[in-house]
């Protein structure tokens, strides 16, 4: 039909989509979404089939971008965040001045980043975009995504269905001359009257719906519960009580009661990564069969045994491999470059039988060790000088069992059955689990001790759609970051990162399940040991 029945069909269903977000209501009248815009969508001439928006929560604070990136890749949708290469329509939309970019700046943000608020303020946002392609279907996934996540279930779950029962056109403009022939039109679905209301022209939808005084009653208890204590109460130690490494990256976990520490963390912790026939990192998101390889190493043999269900077991030496016949190649993990070389044809035909497709293991040559932290890390002394295995963000991630149980409970309920606290660790990948008396408590912490180790908190872990897979069974299930979402409120942050200093020692130290901790909270003061004998 040409360009103008594509401006038509993509403008329709721009149009369609900006009415019903722009009228979607929180059942106190606050709106979902804020929408930033020059323009009403009422004419195609001047306004393209792009919408750009944040969402907001119950009391109108924006919801980070990235977060929402996170949860709409659950649901198989694309949206692109940030300021798009506009910085100046960015400033003006969202109120950000030439003070706040340098002050954004120091806080460590930067093009492409996650960190999508700086002091409670949005530093980008959330945008769609219809093509000729798109379909009307897909503006309603869209909607049943934004409805399903912010107004079906946060603390408890609301009676509230969304459903598509007819076809119409009413919501198109018929004021513009490109609308006024219904007939060159595609048809617009339209959501019932009994949901949105009996306006046609500006259809509303909001949900009245309150839980009863009970259930208010115990939802606030429930938030004030995993609110993060200001300091740590009771003399209770503290201990570690599993430590795992991950010597594949994204592959299964082998727990360890001690094990030594090197100068990128846990040793042989991420050395491997397997990749496609392309060189591309493959992670659980792409192929979540890789949690069912099962890696694990013999200091003594020097071998890393590698097993999975239906194939016979492989083992690849820890010795570098320095010949002739190492490949070394440069590959990509988040972005930062690292040098790695192929671990040969034996084992890539071991993957690529056991996955169906083209791919090879690589491990992370010596030449490339340096490779350094390059994320803000609130003052550690010699940052750049710290060097990272294939991790994405730091050199160990540590969970709180206590954090675990919180989020247990809230878990549970909306799975409504029962869930195993072990399967929860897995589903987390963190390399030191400890057991402290407060849940969240970890989050107040600026280092830690374990022995003789010192550890400086990086950060908070922001979680991703890979916990949503069962680690035993490669079964995905998007219930798990959304009850984190609503259980954290907005954020999907749950341990944090950890790194420590290089050692001065040409021996490594070791790591022990049952060594007490000892952590520094936030405002530099020290945590005193306790008094108990308990080990």
């Amino acid at each position: 039909g040409g360009m103008e029945k594509i401006k038509q069909h993509t403008f329709a269903l721009a149009h369609y989509t900006y009415t019903v977000l722009s009228t979607l209501k929180y059942a106190n009248g606050a709106p979902v979404v804020r929408i930033y815009s020059d323009t009403d969508f009422s004419n195609p001439d001047v306004q393209g089939p792009i919408i750009n928006f944040n969402v907001l929560d119950e009391n109108g604070e924006v919801i980070g971008f990235s977060q929402v990136d996170k949860m709409a890749s659950l649901y198989n949708i694309h949206v692109r965040t940030g300021c798009f290469c506009n910085t100046g329509a960015c400033q003006m939309h969202l109120g950000i001045s030439n003070e706040d970019i340098q002050r954004n700046l120091q806080a460590g943000h930067v093009c492409g980043d996650d960190i999508d608020l700086v002091d409670g303020r949005p530093t980008g946002s959330v945008r769609i975009s219809f093509g000729y392609m798109s379909s009307f279907e897909d503006a309603q996934t869209f909607l049943k995504f934004i409805v399903a996540t912010r107004l079906s279930k946060s603390d408890t779950e609301i009676p509230f269905q969304f459903s598509i029962t007819k076809l119409t056109t009413e919501s198109v403009p018929d004021d513009h001359p490109s609308f006024n022939n219904a007939d060159e039109l595609s048809p617009i679905p339209h959501i019932s009257d009994r949901e949105l209301g009996n306006n046609s022209s500006a259809t509303k939808m909001t949900v009245n719906w309150q839980p009863p005084e009970a259930e208010v009653e115990s939802i606030r208890a429930a938030v004030s519960e995993t609110a993060v204590p200001t300091c740590r109460r009771g003399g209770k130690p503290i201990t570690v009580t599993n430590i795992y490494l991950y010597p594949i990256k994204s592959c299964s976990a082998f727990e360890v009661t001690e094990w030594p520490v090197g100068n990128q963390g846990l040793l042989y912790d991420r050395n491997w990564m397997v990749v496609n026939q392309n060189g591309v990192c493959m992670t659980q998101k792409q192929e979540p069969r890789l949690c069912l390889v099962n890696p694990s190493i013999d200091l003594k043999k020097k071998v890393m045994v590698i097993q999975a269900e239906g194939m016979d077991p492989i083992s690849v030496s820890l010795e570098e491999n320095t010949g002739k016949e190492a490949v070394i190649c440069e590959s990509k993990v988040c972005s930062h470059r690292v040098k790695t070389y192929d671990c040969g044809e034996r084992i890539a035909d071991w993957f690529s039988l056991l996955l169906g497709r083209p791919c090879r293991l690589i491990r992370q040559s010596s030449d490339m060790k340096n490779r350094s932290h390059q994320k803000n890390t609130k003052g550690l002394a010699s940052a750049t000088n710290i060097s990272l295995s294939l991790v994405n963000e730091a050199q160990y991630l540590l969970i709180n069992v206590a954090s675990i149980l919180k989020l247990k409970e809230r878990i549970s309920a909306r799975l409504e059955e029962p869930l195993e606290i072990e399967e929860l660790i897995r589903r987390f990948r963190a390399n030191i689990v400890i057991s402290a008396p407060e849940s969240f408590e970890e989050e107040e912490w600026a280092e830690i001790s374990i022995g003789a180790l010192r550890f400086q908190v990086v950060g908070p872990c922001s979680r991703c759609q890979i916990i949503c897979i069962d680690q035993q069974s490669g079964e995905r299930n998007k219930e798990f970051l959304q009850s984190l979402s609503a259980a954290r409120g907005r954020k999907t942050n749950f341990g944090i990162y950890l790194m420590n200093q290089p050692l001065c020692s040409s021996f490594p130290d070791i790591l022990s399940v049952g060594s007490q901790v000892l952590p520094v909270l936030e405002e530099n003061t020290e945590i005193q040991p306790p008094t108990s004998s308990e080990e």
